[in-house]
């Protein structure tokens, strides 16, 4: 067995999206190059290593539950993912001051930049403004303290050099991946849940409640709109939104929109957007929508057609309009008509459905993207 590896996180296993994907997943893959234990907040899901819960975002408690890790699992590499959990890190390693261990952080997005660009258009912009300064101060200690940083989208380094003067030496770019049940070409054999809403074609939008950023809340309202504008096409098409239950939704919905709810069991979520027939990202610009990503790449995987704003591509530059996907405007207008003539000329499409999906399959699994974090680690 090579290094032992403590990957810290905030992954939670009873919100499978977001902030659990990345650390699950290059966890799975990375205990192919290293012995790993996991730490976060619900490490339910954890099946492939042993980890531990710490059920609190309290700094202490991660503080404690990191300081006792590294006395009883003996780390040489400590890979914390997110502000949170790499604070927490360079506090434990910096006060138990272990031999031969090593820190690496990882920015799934520059926070900061996020607050600072919903600040016009939050309930609470106070609130917003205070959890930029934290924020800004804790990924300034962070980017200061000289540790290896991987960033899951290529404009960090950008940031961070623009907010702070300074762009770190050793900063990676890595990119989120796919899991293998979404590349997987063949169907299983669930019926198609969206029977009921036959013959439309079936836009699937993924917006699950995530801690803190609304950027979901903002694509949930712009897929309303979208479908309102389309309601006397409801023949043609319906939307699906995936991650909400109706009762999240505070005003009138056209009648060609569903919401699902949460879908608890993977398999569950992997059938759905399979049996849809457009993956739509309808993020507005304020939205500053890091998490997005991890939605294109699933749609990309499952063969989906993507309709998004540009906002919805951040961090997936590698990705061009009509060689990919199709990238409208931010109107609703603009999304909608892209909507329209997609479900009406599905077939004139196909060669970006491959095009996408092949250049997945070649550089964006999750297994892929393990080795290439596996090899900086290694470096550490």
């Amino acid at each position: 067995m090579g290094k032992r590896l403590l990957l810290v996180s905030t992954l939670d296993s009873s919100q499978p999206f977001g902030a659990f994907t990345r650390p699950f997943y290059l966890g799975q893959y990375l205990m192919k190059y290293f012995e790993i234990c996991q730490v976060g907040l619900n490490c339910s899901a954890v099946n492939y290593a042993p980890s531990v819960s710490i059920g609190s975002r309290n700094l202490f408690s991660y503080i404690k539950t990191i300081k006792k890790c590294i006395e009883e699992f003996r780390p040489d590499i400590v890979y914390a993912q997110e502000t949170l959990p790499g604070i927490a890190s360079l506090i434990a390693l910096t006060t138990t001051k272990p031999k031969n261990c090593s820190l690496v952080l990882d920015f799934h997005t520059f926070s900061a930049y996020e607050y600072w660009s919903r600040l016009s258009s939050v309930v609470n912009p106070y609130k917003e403004f205070l959890q930029l300064i934290k924020t800004y101060i804790a990924q300034g200690v962070l980017i200061f303290s000289g540790n290896p940083i991987i960033a899951a989208g290529e404009s960090t380094p950008k940031l961070i050099g623009q907010w702070y003067g300074r762009k770190p030496d050793n900063i990676y770019c890595i990119g989120n991946g796919v899991a293998e049940d979404l590349l997987n070409e063949q169907f299983s054999n669930a019926t198609d849940p969206y029977q009921e809403m036959r013959p439309a074609k079936i836009v699937v939008v993924v917006a699950p409640k995530t801690f803190q950023f609304p950027s979901n809340d903002m694509s949930v309202s712009m897929a309303i709109e979208v479908a309102k504008h389309l309601e006397s096409h409801d023949q043609k098409v319906h939307f699906v939104v995936i991650g909400r239950d109706v009762s999240d939704v505070d005003q009138p919905l056209p009648a060609n929109i569903t919401f699902v709810g949460f879908l608890a069991e993977r398999k569950d979520f992997v059938n759905y957007i399979k049996y849809a027939d457009i993956g739509l990202l309808p993020f507005p610009k304020q939205a500053v929508a890091g998490g997005a990503r991890n939605k294109a790449l699933d749609y990309f995987a499952s063969k989906k057609l993507v309709v998004s704003t540009p906002e919805g591509l951040r961090g997936l530059e590698e990705f061009r309009n009509q060689k990919h996907l199709i990238v409208t405007g931010y109107s609703t207008v603009e999304v909608a008509d892209a909507i329209l003539d997609a479900v009406s000329n599905l077939e004139k499409y196909q060669p970006l459905i491959e095009t996408a999906y092949n250049l997945i399959k070649e550089k964006y699994s999750w297994l892929a993207r393990a080795k290439t974090v596996a090899e900086i680690l290694e470096k550490t």
